[in-house]
């Protein structure tokens, strides 16, 4: 049955605490182990679902046209693939409160797809496992697969292997380089890193953590390197990703403010909370 009443749904941002490059295919795609943790800076979608026949976002997004926009891809993928059981009439108005930034290799983008499919899968009563949800939306993103699971994992293979797994939901300070890095040029990269051995779970989560991509990066972004270099004074600070954004560890929010309320002028930074469980988990939870 289709439920009509809007409903404001998060869309979480991710870290990836660590990042290791285990080889490269023969196709072209690289063997990595990483690990996917939550926090709590979302954006929000707002979806009332109606019987246009249409889908529409609201606000536009500058430099954004609507067909691009991933959110509209995925309820499109939805709708085409489940064209022949489902009402052509179903649509939506879907409302976007944007707080992640674009292109900051927090998955904003693959959030924003995962939810969409995610809440329409609910309020158009269409009864879809997670997994085909996943499988609906794999061309959106690398990461999407981790948001529709909506647990902090382990993964593996060129990314799709998730094993769930709880790290400590730490405190962090985010800061954005004010430069945009482009995930397959890191990974064109001469210089990379590729041969890291493979670990066991038991190895990767006892060890100190690292970013493969990292060392690179600082070497062809030196606003990224500047920032590093900044807040390793405070903390342990690593990329997520691919960047552009990097990330410092605290145990408590406090210390986390402590450094940004430090920070030169120059740092754009916010502070957050990992989160083991996506919001978007638990709000679904809470509806069943």
């Amino acid at each position: 049955m289709l439920k009509l009443d809007p409903i404001c749904w998060p869309a979480p941002a991710k870290l990836n605490l660590f990042l290791y490059i285990n080889g490269q295919r023969e196709d072209g795609y690289h063997e990595l182990q990483t690990l996917f943790q939550f926090i709590d800076l979302c954006d929000y979608l707002t979806i009332s679902p109606n019987l246009s026949g249409e889908i529409t976002l609201t606000p536009e997004i500058k430099d954004l046209p609507v067909n691009e926009n991933l959110i509209y891809k995925a309820a499109m993928m939805l709708k085409n693939n489940m064209a022949e059981k489902i009402d052509k009439n179903l649509g939506a108005n879907i409302h976007i409160e944007k707080n992640l930034p674009m292109g900051g290799g927090l998955g904003g983008g693959s959030s924003d797809a995962a939810t969409t499919l995610l809440a329409l899968n609910y309020h158009w009563d269409l009864d879809l496992t997670k997994l085909q949800l996943a499988q609906i939306g794999l061309t959106l993103g690398a990461d999407l697969p981790i948001f529709i699971a909506g647990k902090a994992s382990l993964a593996e293979g060129v990314g799709e292997q998730l094993t769930t797994v709880a790290p400590i939901e730490n405190h962090y300070l985010v800061a954005m380089p004010a430069c945009h890095i482009s995930t397959p040029v890191v990974f064109q990269n001469s210089a990379l890193i590729r041969d890291t051995k493979k670990r066991s779970l038991t190895e990767l989560m006892s060890q100190n953590w690292l970013n493969d991509c990292e060392p690179c990066v600082k070497n062809s972004y030196p606003k990224v390197a500047k920032v590093i270099d900044w807040l390793l004074e405070y903390a342990p600070t690593r990329l997520t990703g691919t960047g552009a954004c990097v990330f410092s560890t605290f145990s408590t929010a406090q210390e986390a403010q402590v450094v940004l309320d430090k920070s030169p002028p120059w740092l754009t930074a916010f502070t957050c909370k990992g989160l083991n469980c996506s919001p978007m988990n638990t709000l679904l939870s809470s509806l069943e």
